[in-house]
């Protein structure tokens, strides 16, 4: 039997108007595949739901998040080597970005599944098409530690790598330790290295500028409880 493929299908970063940033393309595949795999039913069912989709009572839905097992991949994998074709979704962004589906489509490979991405919207893509900082070269490292040492240490190290190495470097955090994190940031950086700060991307208080050190200082925006992604840049 023919194996079915896989479509990597992106979701809204914010709840302000979804529809406007998923492809055409995604929209009309998700009303034709009746199988997707989600870290959350409930929110996908919301999406769906906003962009018009009419029969989600039809869809089947898999649950597949950062605490999915090895086997459950493998039992989720033996679905689409049976014939059925699935769409995988991440909780927002691009699947497989900062994502946990990226070991479920390493294993897809495996099986010489075939993997279809779809364009869309990656908060980590967009802050940096904004940033204005080098995108020839960068760097995402996701979460820095939360230990006050090694988060000293990761910051510092992060900047002397941008300056040795001309990278952009891109990193994110929970939106209620940003306040913190930002004090860090100003604190342990040189005040001519460059940080951009992207908030609440797509989202009706969305905010991305970038400043130096020293400009920052002066003034500092409020990121309580928004989504955001930092970039620094000492090249």
């Amino acid at each position: 039997m023919k194996p079915g493929n896989i479509y990597l299908i992106p979701s809204p970063i914010s709840e302000k108007n979804p529809e406007e940033f998923i492809a055409l393309v995604s929209k009309e595949l998700i009303r034709k595949v009746d199988l997707y795999y989600v870290e959350n039913i409930r929110t996908t069912r919301r999406f769906f739901s906003t962009i018009g989709i009419k029969n989600i009572e039809n869809i089947q839905f898999e649950i597949l998040h950062k605490d999915t097992s090895s086997e459950e991949i493998d039992h989720l994998i033996q679905i689409i080597k049976n014939g059925r074709t699935a769409g995988l979704l991440s909780e927002a962004g691009c699947p497989g970005i900062a994502d946990p589906g990226s070991a479920f489509i390493l294993a897809a490979h495996r099986a010489n599944i075939r993997i279809i991405p779809l364009p869309g919207p990656s908060s980590i893509f967009m802050a940096l098409m904004a940033s204005g900082l080098k995108g020839q070269r960068f760097v995402f490292h996701g979460y820095l530690p939360i230990d006050k040492k090694v988060r000293k240490n990761k910051i510092r190290e992060l900047e002397m790598q941008s300056k040795n190495l001309d990278q952009t470097q891109i990193f994110m955090e929970t939106p209620y330790r940003n306040r913190q994190l930002v004090q860090r940031l100003l604190e342990y950086l040189n005040d001519t290295t460059l940080l951009s700060i992207a908030s609440d991307i797509t989202g009706k208080n969305e905010f991305i500028q970038t400043k130096s050190i020293g400009d920052w200082k002066k003034k500092v925006p409020d990121l309580h409880k928004k989504p955001t992604i930092y970039l620094i840049s000492n090249g």
